[in-house]
């Protein structure tokens, strides 16, 4: 099965290939903005590298959030297009899902993500497996969830909020990762089952419409 995987998500725009289970190669380009400019010329970029065609793809892969409002909606958007014209499933993966599959621990692993206005994103994870969905919480709160999953303190943080939370767990492993690792998208995404993606949304954006 060979698997394309997208991540627009966060401060990078990625692509990375796989071929029953082995990677076969990625593309990322640290970004805030111009995920809509770059994400497709990547994409056309790594399959001519590896020699396949649109054809070859038997499944897509997107982060679905938490993250930009904007990048994660170009993904999507891109992600959705291209499943339905190869007429190939399209999967979401969780940002934070993704993130947690790129630390090489088994242990406990807390994933953190700036949600802005003082408030973190969290989920944590044994594995693979979630102790806890996602969340948006105080950095106060999230501190109390640390330490009522992980009351030993032996735990990895880990995503681009993790510095945020360390001073909450002194014992804790710190691995921060501004980004996704596309690879890990592509891993989940050929183990997972098949479902139409959703964004993850966790707050309203800062955008607002206004009343008439």
């Amino acid at each position: 099965m060979i698997v394309l995987a997208l991540d627009t998500c966060l401060a990078a725009c990625s692509a990375a290939l796989s071929r029953d289970g082995e990677t076969l190669g990625w593309l990322s380009e640290p970004m805030t903005r111009g995920h809509q400019e770059r994400l497709a010329p990547m994409v056309r970029d790594l399959m001519a590298t590896h020699g396949l065609t649109f054809a070859d793809i038997d499944r897509i892969g997107v982060t679905v959030g938490p993250g930009s409002f904007t990048g994660l909606r170009v993904g999507l958007a891109f992600a959705k297009g291209l499943g339905l014209a190869l007429g190939k499933p399209c999967i979401g993966v969780s940002t934070l899902a993704a993130l947690a599959a790129g630390v090489d621990t088994l242990g406990v692993t807390a994933v953190v993500i700036d949600a802005g206005r003082g408030r973190l994103y969290l989920q944590i994870f044994e594995g693979d497996a979630p102790l806890m969905g996602p969340d948006t919480l105080t950095p106060e709160m999230a501190a109390a969830r640390l330490t009522e999953i992980c009351p030993d303190g032996r735990l990895t943080l880990t995503g681009p909020g993790a510095a945020l939370l360390a001073p909450a767990a002194p014992g804790a492993t710190v691995d921060v990762q501004d980004t996704a690792d596309p690879t890990a998208v592509a891993r989940l995404t050929a183990s997972a089952p098949l479902a139409a993606p959703r964004p993850l949304y966790l707050r309203p954006p800062d955008a607002k419409v206004k009343a008439a």
